[in-house]
């Protein structure tokens, strides 16, 4: 993974797990990697790899069972609201900047319209 000098990597890492969960590579109630198989995966600090895990808890991403390793949620709503927020985030800031550049709302359904025909 290569990372952005703009954004801690902890928030980085938690991003791209989140894509995981959210595009399903990650099931609910998988186990997740240890923190110094995260640590080596994403080739951060360890230290890095804990708080990952700790800010992932606090958003009720994950949950932790003693002894036996930290898990994905096993709720689906959860899922449902990161995918529902990480969607709102991207829409907020391109539609931001394609009124920076002057674009109208015909205009920029017109060009979504198009470049969604093309993927």
């Amino acid at each position: 993974m290569e990372y952005d000098n703009n954004m801690p990597i902890y928030l980085q890492v938690i991003n791209q797990i989140k894509k995981n969960m959210i595009q399903g590579k990650l099931l609910l109630g998988e186990k997740l990697p240890s923190t110094r198989e995260l640590a080596l995966q994403y080739q951060i600090n360890p230290n890095t790899a804990v708080r990952i895990y700790k800010e992932m808890e606090q958003q009720n991403m994950c949950f932790t069972k003693r002894g036996l390793g930290t898990f994905v949620t096993e709720e689906s709503a959860v899922v449902t609201a990161m995918r529902e927020a990480m969607a709102k985030e991207l829409l907020d800031g391109f539609v931001r900047e394609m009124k920076d550049l002057g674009f109208t709302k015909d205009e920029l359904l017109k060009v979504i319209s198009e470049q969604f025909g093309k993927t």
